[in-house]
């Protein structure tokens, strides 16, 4: 009875391991899913906090990993570690530059649904051939990437 026990009992632990086994490999692009988030100048909440963002769905780009926590770098370039459960899969991006066009089609010549300021965020889906669906709280349209950061150049998302 107690060999089933313990065996239960590592099966049990397995199954919580290997989530996170089954980790991405850096780079890629991920987003900031709580209102508030450190970052934090090394891999513990023993560490400094450098910064402190108030804005979830802002796109981040993770260049490390060290269990629990990711170096992170933000759309400005500034990198420091944050905890994993800070953090999410959601892709979204930033507008860059100018203001950007959200089109009704991933063409130059599509009608212009709205236009985005620079510093607004959306969540990104359908990333090909240079173009992004970017939906920002419901309103949405195609952007070309050289006007969001958040997705490399030549990167495909569903």
């Amino acid at each position: 009875m107690r060999f089933w026990s313990w065996l239960l009992l590592g099966v049990f632990a397995l199954g919580l391991a290997l989530p996170a086994l089954a980790q991405r490999k850096p780079p890629y692009y991920a987003s900031i899913s709580a209102d508030k988030a450190r970052m934090r100048t090394g891999p513990g909440r023993n560490y400094p906090a450098s910064w402190l963002y108030q804005r979830a769905d802002l796109p981040i780009k993770v260049v490390d990993i060290y269990g629990e926590w990711r170096k992170v770098e933000d759309p400005d370039g500034t990198q420091g570690w944050m905890q994993v459960n800070l953090l999410s899969d959601t892709r979204s991006a930033i507008v860059r530059g100018a203001i950007a066009e959200m089109r009704a089609a991933p063409r130059f010549d599509a009608p212009i649904n709205f236009r985005a300021a620079p510093g607004v965020v959306g969540r990104i889906s359908k990333c090909a051939s240079g173009w992004c669906w970017l939906d920002v709280r419901g309103r949405g349209g195609y952007v070309e990437l050289s006007h969001i950061w958040g997705v490399d150049a030549g990167e495909a998302v569903d």
